[in-house]
């Protein structure tokens, strides 16, 4: 695999301004990778070296509320709508070709509504993680689908998604709690998948009982990450980034439900989705597998030239699982005779 470098650019418009980084021939066809939540673009390392070495343009943001990005004052700054504006005018700044759109976590959403609404901009989607919602990501969607054998909706009303719930029940708790320490809480949150939580309850279905994400105690454990995820410069980088500017922005993407689900409503066709999308399932990850459970239901209806493979990984495929992801979307890229 390449060691290219990867650039680091700013792109301003009175709006917004995202930092990005690039690799590969700036002729390349592009291919624009958007990280989730709690990330960075730097997530995408392993990927952007592989494609670029194969000739493509590889850009990665920091999306809004995270690095080198702006992050506005005001929750509401962070609805998808303004989201997708951003990631519009990047792609216009890179001369607006058609693009692949990589998105993992709330990125994956991020790519999900720009090709429903401007699928002008894209040649297909990859959807890492989270898979594809024409309703969006949002309470509404997501809690009809909870799998009711793992959570009983006497005891688990929101089944996994009770941590969403919590921050628009407890959001200053919340965010205080990840920022009492912020180097800890990263390395806790970016732990590999393991096969035994399947089918079992999870963490984040019981936050509000616990009273917070770590529970009493209000911080996370001492907690040394784990450096076969993240390379150990990418992930001091990660850790500065939040240093600096803390979890308030990036958690205030979960707040904005009912100016999302609007938005989805606005987009083409219902939401349905024409161009060709892959979607990479994490086989260990038990918030977000489509296995066994209704969670895919609403991508398969919607998406009239959908690919599902699996990766035997948890929630942090980019990180965890970057050889098999590359070859992945590798496999998928060369089926559709995309180059």
């Amino acid at each position: 695999m390449s060691t290219s470098k990867l650039t680091s650019r700013a792109f301003s418009t009175p709006r917004h301004t995202t930092h990005y980084v690039e690799s590969g021939p700036a002729d390349g066809p592009l291919m624009v990778f958007l990280h989730g939540w709690p990330e960075l673009s730097l997530i995408w390392r392993a990927q952007m070296e592989a494609f670029a070495a194969e000739g493509w343009h590889c850009v990665a943001p920091d999306m809004r509320g995270y690095g080198k990005s702006s992050s506005p004052a005001a929750t509401s700054a962070y609805t998808l709508e303004n989201i997708v504006a951003d990631m519009a005018e990047l792609h216009d700044h890179l001369g607006g070709a058609p693009a692949i759109w990589v998105g993992h976590d709330w990125g994956s959403v991020v790519a999900g509504e720009l090709v429903a609404h401007e699928p002008q901009r894209s040649r297909g989607v990859v959807l890492v993680s989270v898979p594809y919602f024409p309703t969006t990501n949002a309470l509404p969607t997501l809690v009809p689908l909870v799998n009711r054998a793992i959570y009983p909706v006497d005891q688990y009303p929101d089944g996994q998604w009770d941590y969403y719930r919590y921050y628009n029940t407890h959001f200053a708790c919340a965010v205080a709690d990840l920022d009492a320490d912020k180097a800890a809480s990263l390395a806790s949150i970016y732990r590999r998948g393991d096969p035994a939580s399947i089918a079992k309850v999870v963490s984040n279905a019981e936050v509000t009982r616990k009273g917070g994400r770590f529970g009493e105690a209000h911080r996370a454990p001492p907690t040394q990450p784990d450096l076969a995820l993240w390379p150990q410069t990418d992930f001091a980088a990660l850790v500065g980034s939040f240093e600096a500017h803390g979890f308030r922005a990036p958690c205030a993407w979960y707040l904005n439900d009912d100016a999302n689900i609007d938005y989805a409503q606005r987009a083409l066709n219902g939401g349905r989705l024409s161009l060709p999308v892959l979607f990479v399932n994490g086989d260990y990850d038990p918030m977000n597998t489509i296995k066994g459970n209704q969670l895919g239901d609403p991508m398969r209806a919607a998406c009239a030239d959908l690919t599902v493979t699996s990766l035997s990984g948890g929630h942090w495929l980019p990180v965890e699982c970057k050889t098999a992801l590359v070859e992945a979307i590798s496999t998928w890229l060369h089926s559709r005779t995309f180059r």
